[in-house]
């Protein structure tokens, strides 16, 4: 078979397999995939998307699959496959459906010093299945599938490709529907994690439990989510915990770590290629699970009251700083947010903040925040959000929000050439020229002053709006809560950068009156 012939199979293996977005990064070894996903798009079978760099276009591929599309990524040989390593293991730790697609030489280079040549068959470990597109392989496995293509030249066709393709449906990610039954009793909580999903509000809403949920759970909404929850935990109110109730990946902060190690844990369940926890566990329930009856309203009562006290202390708190905070600009997009909005968030310290400001939204207004936290890197955060915004044109608003770090470590990602897919996304960034998250750490303790700075601290000075205008990237300047609420209030369409100038020489000491709080 021809590299022509076998590069339209893949494609069309694609395309039945339920992939309808493409991300392409240039090369001479993959130009047989590539014209094969250029004629795929003229037929109208798949959206194609085209970057210069491979790990950007992992994780444009990446955060296309995080909203509900099967998406493939192209490269060629070499490095390049190397460079799709960090998507990919995100895609691995949260159950994400990528599919990557390698050109490789032909099996008689291997093992020679022919340019561009390694050991691509399992270059992403274990923990992602690698095929041969040379002999019989399966793309409808779930998580993550590395599909490797020896292709031989010549790498050009001599025809154009009209394809005879039945588009198929992406990967069944049913879940099992038996129902449990969880005896009341002891005093509990539901955690909530990345990607939990409705099922944990709804448990905590049968059950009259307290629902401790992060900003990308997906269920925080509804009376019983408690916002001040991190600050709770630390108080008498937290140590009264006997039970927890936890889904998803709960990643965020040392006060839940805390209280999953000295609770009884219930597992619900987590998604992803390492499913053990790192706690341990009394109970592993697999499908549905409801109270036998709802608990005694008292100890959902004494939450919402403490939350309700605690949160207006923090809101006072805030209020009172002389200078526009990181959890100001987090309050500012969380409440920007509307009924149908999208909102990606990056890791470090914007989704602890965001966690500490997102107001209670309503139950069933497709609100959607999603986050990397399978591994909960900041890299590929500017790809990722364009993606997810590019898989969700319905959405009525796509916001991102993200630190200066975060946003220098995926620049990249707002290099898109003319006639590219581009969604409308305004990306906020919280820039207090460094990483401010290190400050609340035991590296930011006043002992290690003299080394912060230049190993933890990483000062930039980069001008964020030079570096948007190489790209043609609007770019906003603000450094106050009504500059940024009204430059939120007012997208300009297209994707465009908000910076939100912040301090960090007092970050260890606003988190330290922040976690002081007490109801």
């Amino acid at each position: 078979m021809s590299s022509t012939e076998l590069a339209r199979s893949v494609v069309a293996r694609l395309v039945e397999a339920g992939v309808t977005e493409v991300v392409v990064a240039p090369g001479s070894r993959n130009a047989p995939l590539s014209f094969a996903a250029y004629d795929a798009a003229t037929a109208g079978l798949v959206r194609l998307h085209t970057r210069i760099d491979e790990r950007t276009a992992g994780f444009l591929a990446l955060g296309l699959c995080r909203n509900g599309r099967r998406a493939a990524v192209v490269c060629t040989s070499g490095t390049a496959v190397a460079n799709l390593h960090p998507a990919v293991l995100e895609a691995a730790h949260a159950d994400v459906d990528l599919v990557v697609v390698t050109a490789d030489r032909p099996a008689r280079m291997r093992g020679t010093s022919a340019n561009q040549t390694t050991d691509q068959a399992g270059i992403f470990g274990p923990l992602v299945e690698t095929q041969d597109a040379a002999g019989d392989y399966d793309l409808l496995v779930p998580g993550p599938v590395h599909l490797n293509v020896p292709l031989d030249e010549p790498l050009v066709p001599e025809d154009r490709w009209v394809p005879d393709v039945a588009p198929g449906l992406p990967v069944s990610r049913a879940r099992p529907a038996s129902l449990t039954v969880l005896p009341v009793g002891p005093r509990t909580v539901v955690v909530a994690g990345d990607d939990a999903g409705p099922p944990a509000r709804v448990l905590a809403e049968q059950a009259g439990w307290p629902l401790l949920a992060e900003p990308s759970s997906g269920s925080r909404t509804g009376a019983n989510a408690i916002r001040a929850y991190r600050l709770l935990l630390g108080s008498e109110l937290g140590d009264r915990i006997e039970r927890v109730v936890v889904a998803g990946h709960p990643t965020l902060s040392r006060p839940v770590t805390r209280l999953l190690g000295r609770a009884e844990v219930v597992d619900l369940g987590a998604w992803g290629v390492w499913r053990e926890r790192p706690f341990p566990v009394s109970e592993r329930i697999i499908g549905g699970v409801g109270p036998d009856v709802p608990d005694d309203p008292a100890w959902l009562d004494e939450w919402r009251a403490a939350d309700l006290s605690v949160s207006r202390q923090l809101d006072a708190l805030l209020a009172a700083e002389p200078d526009l905070t990181p959890h100001e600009v987090a309050g500012a997009v969380a409440r920007q947010l509307p009924e149908g909005g999208l909102l990606v968030v990056g890791a470090s310290s914007p989704i602890r903040d965001l966690d500490l400001m997102v107001p209670r939204y309503r139950v069933g207004a497709r609100r959607k925040v999603l986050a990397n936290r399978g591994l909960s890197g900041i890299d590929g955060t500017v790809s990722t959000a364009i993606g997810a915004a590019l898989a969700r044109p319905s959405s009525s608003r796509s916001l991102a929000l993200m630190g200066d770090v975060t946003f220098l470590h995926d620049a990249n990602g707002l290099v898109i050439g003319p006639g590219e897919p581009v969604p409308d996304l305004t990306i906020v960034v919280v820039n207090d020229d460094g990483g401010s998250i290190f400050t609340m750490l035991e590296q930011g303790a006043g002992e290690y002053a003299e080394q912060y700075d230049r190993l933890f601290g990483t000062p930039h000075g980069v001008d964020l709006a030079s570096l948007c205008a190489a790209t043609r990237t609007p770019h906003l300047r603000v450094t106050s809560l009504p500059e940024l609420e009204q430059a939120l209030a007012s997208p300009n369409g297209g994707i465009e950068v908000v910076e939100a100038v912040v301090r960090r020489d007092n970050r260890r000491e606003l988190d330290a009156r922040i976690r002081a709080l007490r109801p």
